[in-house]
């Protein structure tokens, strides 16, 4: 289950994750909602983001589960084959997790799909720009947010994988949506033109995010490793 402390660390990371996020989500924000002028559309269309995280998250959450399931049905003791899941899945989330905070930090390469997994790189984007002023309504920007929620992003996957070790529906849901309740604030304030404000500090709270993904890789990665001991 998720703990406190990691409520607050996926907060913090959905919360200085802002920087990144202005590159990758920032021009989504200023092309839909941001042109029509109201709070209530930019409150749907992160709406349909959440929406979005929380199913991925719970699936993540679910998939955990099945694999300890499936651990266990393999024969034997069951209890030690869902240890033997439970240690496999955290050791793989503490990897994932591992991985991206390196990544924010400069030591290690995002992977190319996701470096050039830029909006404006989408197929149909312009097609979707070219309709922006007719998605107006916010049912239009809710459908938007929920299709669009789904962008491939190195710290929005850190969080999946953090669900995935929770290996629970609610426990991955809860997850996910903890991490994007903490990139609204910066979203918000982009859709309000405070991107230039937000994307000087960006170097510094990467560094941030980056520490926290790497704290909790360790946490998942010792916490196996004291299972396997």
């Amino acid at each position: 289950m998720t703990t406190p402390i990691d409520t607050i660390a996926l907060f913090m990371l959905g919360l200085l994750g802002t920087g990144h996020c202005i590159g990758m989500c920032g021009p989504l924000v200023v092309a839909l909602p941001g042109q029509t002028g109201r709070w209530s559309a930019h409150l749907a269309y992160h709406a349909g983001r959440l929406i979005t995280y929380g199913v991925i998250g719970a699936s993540m959450g679910a998939a955990g589960g099945g694999l300890i399931g499936l651990a266990s049905a393999v024969g034997g003791n069951p209890l030690v084959w869902i240890t033997r899941g439970q240690v496999g899945i955290s050791l793989l989330a503490g990897l994932f997790l591992l991985f991206f905070g390196l990544s924010r930090l400069g030591f290690v390469a995002e992977p190319r799909w996701l470096a050039v997994a830029m909006p404006n790189r989408m197929p149909g984007w312009r097609r979707l720009m070219s309709r922006a002023p007719a998605l107006r309504s916010n049912l239009d920007l809710f459908l938007m947010g929920m299709f669009l929620g789904g962008l491939p992003c190195g710290l929005s996957y850190a969080a999946f994988a953090k669900a995935l070790s929770g290996a629970q529906m609610l426990s991955g849901a809860v997850t996910a949506l903890v991490f994007g309740l903490g990139t609204l604030p910066g979203l918000l304030a982009v859709g309000v033109g405070a991107a230039v404000f937000l994307n000087r500090f960006r170097q510094q709270a990467d560094i941030l995010a980056g520490l926290i993904m790497i704290g909790m890789a360790a946490t998942l990665i010792v916490k196996a490793l004291e299972t396997i001991v």
